[in-house]
Order: structure tokens, then sequence, then C-alpha cells
């Protein structure tokens, strides 16, 4: 055995005759009790802070993608031209009519004098088109009356040639032959006469004076029935006269019937005068229209603001060239705005229009109460440019964001709230 080992075996021998002592009993923290209450205070604090913080958070929701949102006006010309005035300034309140640019209207004026001009003109047209409907319907209008009684007049001149002729036919032809036999019977007795006294006064039975009338009385017959023969001869060209006469009535009823005709014919001029008024009246129209087409682009010369608000991203100078539909700044109505909050699709199991809301700026911490409005009908993915396909699967399921939108109750004036803001929005399920 070796030195070391003896004395280790001593070593332990000694240790093992003398009694050890008793080492002293420490107290350790939960020995204390002032440690102890304060364990068990600070263990109630905390589950007072967690149950009131489950009860406060238990009925609400919230979200930190959210947004201020608001409609943004774009202003832009209607027309061609150059610019001559702008009249506001960016970031410049201004009210809905407020003039904010004046485009150059020279042109669109002399083009709006040209229509009224055209007017003008057309109305005349039309005044004198109306006028000659019922001078043209009172011109036929008597014309055919007069054609008509010519055709009476006619028609009665005929009757009475007709008549006329009748009579002369018959009656004077017929008086007149009996004139003449009447005379050629006075001729013939006197001629008897005159020869059975011619011997008588050969032989101076009688005398010269009874001789030389019973002469006188055969040439006074002879003579009338010449005239007798005259006047036949007379009452048979009378016949044909009269016979003449029916013709020219025949023709003047002609005549007069065509001219009945001819103005019943013009009374289609009166449709023709009526149609034209008709074209003058649209022609009216037409002009009324090219008018108003003319001062309407002449009122888009003035450009106005189209609701109360702020102007902003203004984009035109004085003696810029503006083309139609360019945009010249965007006003913004800062009274109209709202929050637009995408919660998970987890989170709205319970959420409805007309839960209340509040809504904290990012801006300065302030919160300001509405109330939800509506919730969007698809998911922001959904509504995005370019919508996932998911027809093959997700790997790993996705939990969407829907859209919801909370209107503030009451936006004071100068509150700085601005669309594209970021703020954390909270609804109050309960």
């Amino acid at each position: 055995m070796t030195e070391d080992t003896l004395l280790y075996d001593d070593e332990l021998e000694t240790l093992e005759t003398v009694e050890p002592s008793k080492p002293a009993r420490r107290r350790g923290p939960l020995g204390n009790p002032k440690f102890v209450f304060g364990l068990l205070a600070g263990a109630v604090v905390l589950l007072a802070v967690a149950v009131g913080a489950w009860f406060h958070y238990q009925g609400r929701i919230s979200t930190d993608n959210a947004q201020v949102d608001g409609h943004i006006v774009p202003v832009a010309s209607k027309i061609y031209g150059t610019v001559a005035e702008v009249l506001v300034n960016d970031n410049q309140l201004v009210k809905a009519g407020q003039v904010l640019v004046r485009i150059d209207s020279r042109d669109y004026q002399a083009r709006a004098d040209q229509a009224k001009a055209a007017l003008d003109y057309a109305q005349s047209q039309a005044r004198g088109a109306n006028a000659g409907v019922p001078l043209t319907r009172d011109t036929t209008a008597s014309g055919t009356s007069e054609a008509m009684a010519q055709v009476s007049a006619a028609q009665a001149d005929l009757a009475r040639a007709q008549a006329e002729f009748q009579r002369a036919s018959t009656a004077d032809v017929a008086a007149a032959q009996a004139n003449v036999e009447a005379a050629q019977a006075q001729a013939d007795r006197a001629a008897a006469d005159l020869n059975r006294m011619r011997p008588l006064v050969d032989k101076e039975e009688i005398s010269r004076l009874q001789f030389d009338s019973y002469v006188a009385a055969q040439r006074v017959a002879q003579s009338q029935l010449a005239a007798s023969r005259e006047k036949l001869q007379a009452a048979r060209q009378d016949v044909n006269t009269r016979q003449a006469a029916i013709l020219a009535a025949q023709a003047r009823v002609q005549q007069a019937t065509a001219g009945v005709q001819a103005s019943r014919a013009n009374q289609g001029q009166v449709n023709v005068r009526t149609a034209e008024a008709s074209s003058a009246a649209a022609g009216i129209g037409q002009a009324k229209a090219s008018l108003e087409s003319a001062q309407l682009q002449l009122g888009y010369t003035v450009i106005v603001a189209p609701l109360d608000g702020m102007v902003t991203r203004k984009s035109v100078e004085v003696g810029q060239i503006v083309q139609q539909g360019q945009s010249l700044m965007t006003v913004v109505p800062l009274h109209d705005v709202w929050v637009t909050a995408n919660y998970k699709e987890t989170q709205l199991a319970g959420v409805v229009p007309g839960l209340k809301a509040s809504v904290k700026l990012d801006l300065n911490g302030k919160e300001y109460e509405g109330h939800v409005d509506s919730i969007a009908g698809a998911t922001g993915a959904r509504l995005s440019l370019l919508p996932p396909e998911n027809a093959s699967g997700n790997f790993v399921k996705v939990v969407q964001r829907i859209p919801v939108k909370i209107v503030l109750n009451h936006i004071p004036q100068h509150a700085l709230i601005r669309p594209g803001m970021n703020v954390e929005a909270t609804i109050f399920t309960k």
C-alpha cells in the first residue's frame, strides 16, 4: 500500500469517530409572509387584468389593414382650346360651381352666333311657308268656285242656245215658210188679176187708173213674196247660227269644266305648301338643336368645380392648349370620406351593417366614432387586377380578407383626414 492510501484510510477513520454537527436550516422566500401576500396580490391583479382584457376584447374585432377612402373627382376639359385663365391653386378649397379654369371662347362664341343666325333664318322661312298655306288654300278654293260658276254659266248658255236653236229650226222657219207661201198666193192672185185686167184696159173697159192699181198690187205682192223668201232664208241662216252657238256654248262648258279640274288639281298645292311648312318647322328644330349644341360648347369654355372639396394635382397653366378629355386637376371632397377596413374572413361571423365602430388615425392617434355601412361583395383578392387561380387547389389555405366600409358619424371641420391615410379600425359586435 502506498503512503497516500494509508493517509486516506486514517482520515476516514477520524471522520467516522467524530460526530457531525447539524447544519443551520435556511428560510426561503415563501417563508416570508409579505412575499407570499405580494405574490398572491400580483396573481389576483393579473387574473383581474386577464379577465378584464377578455371581457374587453370579447365583443370587438380590430385590424390595422385599413385606410381612409374618398371620392377622387377628376376635372377634365370637354373641348379643345387654349387656356385663358386659371383661377385656383393646388390644395385650395373650392365650392361647387366655383370657376376653376376659363378657355378662350371666341371661336365657340362665333359658332353660337352663326347657329343663332341660322335659327332666325329658319324661323323666317317657316313663317313664310305657314303664311303661304292659307293663301294657297284660299286662292285655290276661290279659283275652284269661280270655275264652277263658269261651268254653270256655260251650261246655262248652252241650254239657252239649244232652246233658241230649237225655236229657230221649228217655229221661226215654219212661220217664214208660211209667210212665203202666203206671199206667193198674194203674188199669184195679183198677177192673175193683172192679166185679167190687161185685155180690159186695151178695150178701154176699165180706166187706166184702175189698171195701174192692179199693176201696183201685183208689184207689192211680188215685193212681199221676195221679202217673205228673204225672211225664210234668214230664218234658215239663223238656225245655222243657233247651231253654231250651241257648239260654242258646248265648248265653253268644256273649257269651264277643264277649269274646275285645273282648280281642283291646284288644291294639291295646299299639300305642297303644308309639306313645305312642316319642312320649315323641322328646319327650326334642327337650327335650335344646332344652337343648343353651340351654346353648350360655349358653356364648356368655363370649367367649374363639380362639388365642394380641395383642389389637388393641378396640371394646367395659362396659355396651355388642352385637348378634349384632358385631365386638368382633381377635386377631393374632404367632407365625404370613409374607411375601408380589410378584415379576415374569420373575423366577420357576427359583423352586420349598422354595428358601432371606432377608427384610430395613425397620424395622431385620435379616435373617431363610426358605424359599419356595408360589406364588400367579394374578397380583396377576387377584386384585384389579376385574381388568383385556385383550380389546382392550395397547398396551404390562405385566409382571405374582405373589405368592410365604415362611415364616420362626425368629421370635425379641421380634422386632418385624407384618403389613403392608414388607420386602425375596430368593430364592436356586442
